[in-house]
């Protein structure tokens, strides 16, 4: 009798959660690829037209191919580099020096506020033509205005909220045996030699936990483009998540931005498939050896 009590109390604990996730993420999950089998437009009737919205989206639809592209090279400016930015920050952090609690916090804070759009606004003050990054450098550069340089630009933004990723690694770091490192510089290891084959390893795991998360943050991502650049300059920043946006809240045509969410999707399985299936070969688990 006990024990079936303790059941479902252990089933009353998780029923929050439960409901959450029926109610704000498996139904609308559904409801979304429903919707993207008709024509629902913003406030009024639809019919079912099967799969007329898949079959536009790879026939019709010209901005599809160049912003699933401007996606793909945003994720592999963006998460590459946060996760260098994050990992060296960490490794900073790490060191035993006076105060390091207090800068341990204050690298935390960009995290936190960094998504906002206030943020994004202030990053499009920062960087149009007359902005403070030309007035503090002597530069004459159109950040915002040349496709050569909107889309790093709002790659900044990203890289700068580097706090999760930081922390994770600063854990991971403190995880790693010191006698490991010891004895491989009694072996006459550098400290180059010691980071890639002690360090690098150990961490690994969390390294690919990092890179799934933020792939998956950054393919979510339109805030960014959305306030800092609009899409522009001709649409160099135009991705998938402000092409959904527009789509179903500009042109009002929810049908077809389902579809293009369930595209996202597909894309986002097949990135983090890669990820998955590379990683056996440069992750390294300790309890499996290697």
């Amino acid at each position: 009798m006990k024990r079936r009590i303790g059941k479902i109390e252990g089933y009353l604990y998780i029923l929050p959660w439960i409901a959450g996730f029926l109610l704000l993420q498996f139904l609308p999950l559904i409801n979304s690829f429903r919707y993207s089998l008709t024509n629902i437009r913003l406030g009024g009737d639809y019919d079912f037209i099967g799969l007329d919205n898949y079959v536009r989206m790879f026939t019709k639809d010209r901005d599809l191919a160049g912003s699933m592209w401007v996606t793909l090279k945003y994720i592999l400016l963006s998460v590459p580099s946060k996760l260098l930015f994050a990992l060296a920050v960490a490794m900073l952090l790490n060191m035993r020096i006076k105060g390091i609690r207090i800068f341990r916090t204050i690298y935390y804070l960009p995290s936190i506020l960094g998504g906002s759009v206030a943020i994004s606004a202030l990053w499009r003050v920062m960087f149009m033509k007359s902005g403070i990054i030309n007035n503090l450098f002597g530069l004459s550069v159109n950040w915002l205005g040349d496709p050569r340089y909107a889309l790093a630009t709002i790659t900044l933004i990203d890289v700068w909220q580097f706090g999760s990723s930081m922390v994770l690694f600063f854990a991971a770091l403190k995880q790693v045996s010191q006698d490991l490192k010891d004895a491989a510089q009694i072996d006459g290891a550098g400290k180059l030699r010691v980071f890639f084959y002690i360090t690098l390893p150990m961490i690994s795991p969390i390294i690919l936990f990092n890179l799934v998360m933020q792939t998956i943050n950054t393919l979510q991502n339109y805030t960014s483009a959305y306030v800092v650049t609009g899409g522009g300059p001709i649409k160099s920043t135009y991705v998938m998540g402000l092409k959904i946006y527009e789509d179903a809240f500009v042109k009002s045509n929810l049908g077809y931005a389902s579809a293009e969410s369930w595209l996202l999707f597909v894309f986002l399985l097949a990135l983090t498939g890669v990820i998955f299936l590379s990683s056996r070969f440069w992750v390294f688990y300790a309890d499996e050896g290697g």
